[in-house]
């Protein structure tokens, strides 16, 4: 083996440790006694060993073994959170992928006067923090009274989204003619040539956006923070931070906080594991550089 492949295996292991310590640490504290945590709060192994934080997590555990665990009795009811964030993040991401892609094949495959001012309109919206939408989204929500409901949460960023806008177009831009012309001839429509076309030649990019749309919502906290406080329509990641308040003692329940960290997380590394391979084709048949 060259010394420049011994450096480069030696960077990409230094990678992958970096990467993957923080996800062993939560599985570490969320294995160790929450109140032995304090004793040895460096060591690499878990503290006091027991299943006790998932059992409280779960609401399974009875507040007396929770307390006696150095957790504050306090439990989430995993399956109705569960059940938000999966109605928030999937009718978000079909809502998203739906008019990215109706708008890439429009911006692509259709010829119209102003075509490319319009996209250069839309894609400049990369350039603006999200977060400087926030405030005006939540005015809107507010006024039109959404607070609370799941037509709040959704629709502000389930009715687009620029870079899955791009990212359809580019792959769409590449899509042959001579396919579109034969249906064409056969006295296709712009409509059937999309939905029967366009479409099944480009699942394997709309399946990645969707599984990046799907991530990006599953894990999104701030929006959910501002738009709702009830527990019908609360997602996952905002009943972790309302778990984690819920300590009466001077520190958190951190083993617990861990555990239900990685049952929320669980589904999503699931999703990668899976889908990671297409992920790095479709970007690569895209044409982004």
């Amino acid at each position: 083996m060259t010394p420049g492949r011994i450096v480069a295996w030696t960077y990409l292991g230094i990678v992958v440790l970096v990467t993957l310590f923080p996800f062993y640490w939560i599985l570490r504290t969320a294995l160790s006694n929450n109140y032995k945590l304090a004793t040895h709060p460096s060591s690499p192994l878990p503290v006091g060993f027991t299943w006790g934080a998932f059992e409280r997590a779960l609401g399974i555990a009875s507040t007396a073994q929770a307390q006696a665990q150095g957790g504050s009795g306090a439990s989430l009811d995993i399956p109705l959170y569960l059940r938000n964030s999966l109605i928030y993040a999937s009718v978000q991401t079909v809502l998203i992928v739906l008019f990215s892609a109706a708008a890439a094949y429009a911006f692509s495959r259709l010829h119209w006067r102003g075509r490319n001012l319009v996209f250069g309109v839309l894609i400049s919206a990369l350039m603006v923090p999200g977060v400087f939408t926030l405030l005006p989204n939540f005015v809107f929500v507010k006024d039109v009274g959404l607070n609370n409901t799941f037509a709040g949460l959704i629709l502000p960023g389930g009715l687009f989204q620029a870079f899955t806008l791009f990212f359809l177009r580019q792959f769409m831009l590449g899509l042959s003619n001579e396919i579109e012309e034969a249906a064409i001839i056969d006295g296709a429509g712009p409509l059937r040539i999309f939905l029967r076309v366009v479409l099944p030649m480009s699942s394997a990019p709309i399946a990645t956006v969707s599984l990046l749309m799907f991530v990006n919502a599953w894990n999104d906290y701030m929006w959910p923070l501002l738009v709702t406080n009830s527990p019908a329509t609360e997602p996952l990641t905002l009943a972790l931070g309302v778990f984690k308040q819920s300590s009466p003692q001077a520190a958190p329940d951190w083993a617990g906080l861990m555990a239900a960290a990685l049952i929320a997380a669980l589904p999503m590394l699931l999703l990668f594991i899976a889908f990671g391979r297409r992920i790095v084709n479709s970007i690569g048949f895209s044409g982004i550089k």
